[in-house]
């Protein structure tokens, strides 16, 4: 290595800064430079893949931990005090003795700390020794090498089942059609396969591929943290330039899955790549009940600063009041004596170092034990384990348990977290005819009761060849019968081939079609036109419009996921679907002699047949999962899908690929995604879009050829069923087409070529081209999913509104939906009032917050309505909302909004779900819990006071930005209202306890002072004084903070009323901790004085005195806490009875050596004399009793003559199972009938008649509003209530 001056190294420092800051990087090829010393490689000032997460080294762990435990004041404190204790005028201990408290406590936490980042170091050496292949020129070939020898601008090669090592801009795939399937679990935890393809035009892509064959420079932006977000093009010798995005992107910590291998161009490594920047580690958050201990511990340190104010105010007036100078007082060596001024100066240090245990040095490390042993419980809770999904409750955030009690507002999303998000095909509309499938629904209300005993049986069976289609009808016979008789509970429970693939269970993938659709698909099929029929182009859309991966069963994916505790038929049932399905059904009871249907397809010239038992549907979302396999059941088969076409198999049998010619995703602005394809007959540029009926239903213009009716006819025949089937709570999407002329597919590709190229606002000119191509389409139809709720979701909403929690639903989907759901889930009751607002402009809105708002309080002013409440709900739209929050509106939308007692938000964006939280948890003053399962409910979650993450089906994204992660939103109900109860009141009373142990102890040096001239002497050994805090009274409190139980899970679970004891200012107050504070001083005198007025006019000597008084505190303060234990176990007695006997064992042990541990005073023996002498016992017994008294006599009191809600929950705890689950009942009876009666507003005013204020009555029953085909008896004012709960 070649020597460098320091001005080269500077140089070079500040050129690499430079580089690594602009915001366009260029990056060459290191192949020509391979060999080259480091100074000569081109892309140097670029990190390598190396990563190092560790937070010390070997040598700077000591100066670096110590630098890092000095953030706490806390330490500061002590070893500040610790330290004055050297300085000879102000020492109140030996030195060395003051050190050892600080310094147990500081070890422990830098062993903890040392632990934790051994574990990172041996992480990042085994991620750093990852082999992987890098190309060398010289040997012509992929090298194995190591993650942390790949650099920027090396060709790493990928293979099949393993992980990305850096950002790889994909250049080459085994895939012809340069196409990878790559799995992002490691990142957003979704396990579906995503698609990615190779740069075009770059490299030759066949099985020889060489790298040198890239001479192009690569430009692209410079690091950041957006996963979807990607700038990038490269440039090649003639100029020209070649745009890529996301799609073209290989992050590190991809998988590869179904594809041989992949060859890619490293952009960013190490540190910058984009799952390294997204790595911020573990969030801090701080209780509430931590920030109310901080403001108190203030306080405790202002009452210390008295205590030694008094001290040294005392000491000068003890040594002015000397009439001369005592014999003890001994002068320094000169002869000189401080005034009595100057001494009181000293005093007051002296007293500060003496009475420091004040401040409990132990209670932050007690609370940290206390919070995991809290945690621990928690996640072994096994009514929160998930069989299904083989899950347990996640908690990622240590420090914030205790707010579980503490929740005010809870902010839920509906989708996936109220819902299973198992969408299941419901309904269609086509060209304006509604088809209701009611098979289908006969086959879902069965599946609902899983006690009714009925069995259903779905056979699905290859029917004989035959020529031309045929509808048949028959019954069911008892030999069909037979075959594949099971119970409803193995059907239910049983998976199929796709068991390892999301959205794939029983429920999502079967579907009966409707026997009239069916009839009007075989007459298209048998039709001349029938390439142009809108009944297969709306088949053909549901198949192609989507992001679906094709698979087949056979490809070998290797997933690292938990077993599951599945039977044997889960593992081996195949899905029996064919193209031309037999669909049999039998139900015993009401529901008889279903008439069955068959649909045959011809042969085609013995062409051996792709079996289709082996395909898997790999799909981002359930809706999309949904409409595919709805496609399937009609014989719409999606067979294959590449980066450029698309296969799909009629129900004839005739296979069709359509050339795929773009994609333009889905966007929240355009809210709809779209499919160009070439149809293969016609060679027409046909373009199919889906999206929600808000977007679609403006972009309508061309009528659908070769039909009669009118356009608007069939888009409001549509809208109508659209309407119904959001009032019914199912999620609607419409369906287009529209034929694009060459003429217009050759402009429009040029300006989309030209958007993809751009570096600059790449998005907005992407999304310009697909608005550009957007319109004038032609309705096909319209499509409803139902969305079922998960089990005890009404049960768990009634539960926290009974425990005082308000719930609030923010949703993306229509109102009418929305609605739907919230009385289902029982967000809404039959008897409320439901106020809605959507507004068109902000006039208006303003108008309508004004009216309501002065309503609900004259209400609440009216003398007649005292002992009664307002049942009043909100439903509110995303355009209102954002208008409600704006700035001059928000305080008085935040007043309308927690009067009402439960709010719906419909059609909002993830900004606008964190900005509601952002506003009600900083207006109101309230702590607040967020709950989501999606990646759009992360602002959300991160938003709120506590964030719970729901593991469902939309990925990992909201478990990984969350506090706590649970797999059911049921699992709310337990660990809120229980866990959260019990972890706030074991650690509020923890806390209070510690508090009073340490002022209660402090306090008998303290009165000591009085008799020994103020001169900061103790009468209890110094060693004893450290041992009582450190080992003789840690751990009993600490148990109580783990495994105290106020009131049984069972009373918690039976009566939420309650959960409301740990609200607001909950049982840590301003009372209780002052309380507590005058109960300390009020022991401590008792403690000091009745030993005192026992041993006046004795000649015992000053360590004889502080002996009892020493026992008689700990006899006091542990027996103070077995008042306070409301649950005895095993535990506690070892604790209690084992710190008594470590106490004499240590304190006898220690007399019987310590000859002259602290002269001129030892110890000596002293505890053996006073064991002997009975007045040790008598007064221990005495003075303990009196300084006890008042505490016990004052719960007794309380406890009998104004009990609280906990003390009758307590005693019903008492009783036997049966008979506290009866006065349960009782009790909750009683409080429903005396609860204050409940009443209607009248109708706030309308300010206009464009936008009232809609009351949604009382729900209508199924049929008035939905019979064997939609009705026109549906009015948009009238909501239904939901069919399925």
């Amino acid at each position: 290595m070649t020597w460098r001056s320091p001005l080269a190294l500077v140089r070079d420092a500040l050129r690499g800064q430079r580089a690594r800051e602009r915001d366009l990087r260029n990056l060459v090829s290191n192949l020509p430079y391979e060999g080259l010393e480091q100074g000569k490689q081109p892309n140097r000032y670029f990190p390598g893949n190396a990563i190092k997460t560790t937070k010390y080294t070997l040598l700077l762990f000591i100066p670096m931990n110590l630098f890092e435990q000095f953030h706490r004041w806390a330490n500061i404190y002590f070893v500040g005090l610790a330290i004055l204790n050297f300085v000879p005028v102000v020492n109140a201990f030996q030195p060395e003795v003051a050190l050892i408290p600080i310094c147990v406590i500081m070890s422990l936490t830098a062993l903890k700390d040392a632990w934790e980042d051994f574990r990172r170091y041996l992480s990042d050496r085994k991620l750093n020794n990852t082999p992987c292949f890098i190309y060398s020129r010289k040997e012509k070939q992929f090298m194995e090498r190591r993650w942390k020898d790949v650099r920027v601008g090396d060709f790493v090669k990928v293979v099949c089942n393993e992980i990305v090592p850096a950002d790889l801009l994909l250049l080459h795939t085994s895939d012809p059609n340069g196409v990878c399937f790559i799995e992002t679990a490691n990142l957003d935890g979704e396990t579906n396969l995503k698609q990615r393809k190779a740069m075009s035009g770059l490299c030759i892509s066949d099985p020889e591929f060489q790298p040198e064959s890239l001479d192009s420079a690569v430009v692209c932006e410079k690091p950041n943290n957006n996963l979807n977000h990607f700038k990038c093009y490269v440039e090649k010798p003639n100029k020209e330039k070649v745009g890529a995005g996301i799609g073209s992107l290989l992050l590190r910590g991809y998988t590869m899955r179904n594809t041989d291998h992949a060859v890619g161009f490293v952009v960013y490594a190490g540190h910058e790549t984009k799952s390294m920047l997204n790595n911020n580690g573990s969030r801090y958050k701080r209780s509430k009940l931590e920030q109310k201990l901080n403001v108190d511990l203030l306080f405790c340190v202002i009452l210390l600063f008295t205590l030694c104010l008094v001290g040294a105010t005392g000491h000068f007036l003890w040594l002015q009041a000397l009439p001369g100078v005592p014999p003890y007082l001994v002068p320094f060596s000169d002869g000189h004596l401080d005034s009595p001024s100057l001494s009181g100066f000293y005093m007051f240090f002296t007293m500060i170092i003496l009475l420091q245990i004040l401040i409990p040095i132990s209670l932050y490390v007690s609370i940290e034990l206390v919070k995991i042993g809290q945690i621990f419980f928690i996640t072994n809770d096994i009514d929160l384990y998930d069989e299904e999904t083989n899950s347990r409750i996640q908690c990622k955030t240590l420090n914030i348990t205790e707010d579980l009690g503490q929740i005010e507002y809870v902010f839920s999303d509906k989708t996936g977290t109220l819902t299973e998000n198992k969408m299941v095909f419901r309904r269609c509309s086509i060209m304006g005819a509604e088809y209701p499938h009611k098979e289908n629904a006969i086959r879902l209300a069965v599946l609902e009761e899983p006690e009714s005993g009925e069995e259903v049986i779905f056979s699905q069976r290859p029917q004989p060849a035959k020529t031309g289609w045929s509808l048949d009808s028959e019954n069911t016979s008892p030999q069909d019968t037979q075959h594949g008789h099971g119970s409803q509970h193995k059907k239910k429970d049983s998976g199929n081939a796709q068991s390892d693939v999301a959205f794939s269970s029983p429920l999502e993938t079967e579907v009966i079609p409707d026997r009239k659709l069916l009839q009007q698909i075989s007459r298209a099929e048998c039709s001349s036109s029938r390439k142009i029929d809108p009944y297969l182009d709306f088949f053909l859309a549901l198949a192609i419009c989507n992001t679906v991966v094709v698979s087949m069963a056979t490809a070998q994916r290797q997933r690292r996921k938990p077993r599951r505790n599945r039977t044997m038929s889960e593992d081996s049932v195949i899905e029996e679907d064919h193209f031309n399905p037999r669909i049999k059904m039998e139900v015993s009871g009401d529901i008889s002699r279903l008439q069955t249907h068959s649909l045959h397809t011809p042969s085609e010239c013995n062409k051996p047949a792709l079996s289709l038992d082996n395909l898997r549907y790999e799909a981002e979302s359930p809706d999309e999962a949904a409409l595919v396999y709805a496609a399937k059941a009609y014989g719409f088969n999606l067979l294959a899908r590449t980066h450029d076409s698309v296969t799909v198999r009629l129900p004839s049998g005739e296979d069709l690929v359509f050339e795929v010619l773009d994609t333009l995703t889905f966007d929240s602005n355009r809210k709809r995604m779209s499919v160009l394809v070439r149809h293969p007959i016609t060679k027409e540029y046909v373009l199919y879009t889906k999206g929600a009926d808000c977007a679609i239903m403006e972009l309508l213009g061309t009528p659908y050829t070769g039909m009669c009716r009118n356009q608007k006819n069939i888009a409001a025949d549509t809208q109508h069923h659209l309407d119904c089937y959001a009032k019914e709570g199912l999620r609607t999407l419409c369906f287009t087409k529209k034929v694009v002329s060459n003429k217009m597919y050759e402009s429009w590709s040029v300006n989309r070529q030209r958007a993809l190229a751009a570096i600059d606002n790449r998005e907005e000119l992407v999304m310009d081209t697909a608005v550009q191509l957007e319109k004038n389409l032609s309705l096909l139809g319209a499509t409803g999913i139902e969305d079922r709720l998960q089990e005890s979701v009404p049960d768990t909403i009634m539960a926290l509104r009974e425990a005082g929690i308000q719930v609030w639903v923010l949703t993306g989907d229509k109102p009418e939906t929305a609605v739907n759901i919230g009385y289902a889930c029982r967000l809404l009751e039959e008897e409320d009032l439901v106020i809605s607002m959507s507004c068109n402009n902000k006039i208006t809105c303003t108008s309508i917050i004004n009216c309501t708002l002065e309503e609900m309080r004259r209400y609440s002013a009216d003398p007649r309505n005292v002992d009664t409440t307002q049942d009043i709900s909100l439903v509110i739209d995303g355009r209102t909302l954002t208008m409600a929050l704006s700035s001059d509106l928000q305080d008085r939308f935040v007043d309308l909004a927690k009067r009402c007692r439960s709010v719906l938000c419909c059609r909002v964006t993830p900004l606008q779900k964190s900005a509601v939280v952002k506003v009600v948890r900083e207006k109101l003053k309230v702590i607040t819990l967020a709950v989501g399962d999606g990646a759009n409910d992360v602002n959300m979650i991160q938003a709120a006071d506590i964030g719970i993450g729901i593991s469902g089906q939309e990925g990992m994204q909201a478990v990984m930005s969350s506090d706590f992660a649970i797999s059911r939103f049921k699992h709310l109900k337990k660990l809120l209202l229980v866990h959260g109860h019990w972890c706030y009141s074991r650690l509020a009373n923890m806390i209070i306890y510690f508090v009073y142990k340490n002022v209660a102890y402090v306090n008998l040096l303290f009165w000591y002072q009085f008799f020994c001239g103020f001169s900061g002497a103790a009468m209890i050994d110094y060693w004893l004084l450290i041992f009582f805090n450190l080992f003789f009274t840690s751990v009993p409190p600490i148990m109580f903070g783990i495994m105290d139980k106020d009131v049984s899970a069972e009373m918690l679970l039976g009566v939420p009323e309650l959960y409301r004891t740990g609200q607001g200012a909950g049982e840590y107050n301003f009372v209780t901790f002052w309380v507590s504070i005058l109960d300390a001083f009020y022991q401590s005198l008792v403690c000091f004085f009745i030993p005192y007025l026992a041993y006046q006019d004795s000649d015992i000597d000053v360590f004889t005195f502080g002996t009892p008084l020493n026992t008689i505190s700990l006899f006091t303060i542990l027996l103070h806490l077995s008042i306070e234990i409301k649950a005895w176990t095993g535990v506690h007695w070892f604790t209690m009875l084992g710190s008594v006997a470590l106490y004499f064992i240590v304190t006898l042990i220690y007399s019987s050596f310590c000859v002259t541990c602290n002269p001129p005073s030892n110890p000596y023996w002293i505890l053996q004399d006073q064991m002997g002498d009975p007045m040790f016992y008598l007064i221990c017994i005495i003075t303990t009793v009196v300084a006890l008294l008042p505490r016990y006599t004052f719960h007794v009191l309380r406890n009998s003559i104004a009990p609280t809600l906990l003390m009758h929950a307590r005693h019903l705890d008492r009783l036997d199972p049966s008979t506290r689950d009866k006065w349960i009942k009782e009790w909750r009876s009683f409080r429903v009938r005396g609860q204050v009666k409940r009443s209607r507003l009248s109708t706030p005013p309308s300010p206009t008649l464009e936008t009232p204020v809609d009351i949604y009555p009382q729900s209508p029953t199924t049929s008035e509003i939905m019979g064997d085909e939609l009705t026109q008896n549906v009015s948009p004012e009238n909501y239904q209530r939901p069919l399925h709960k």
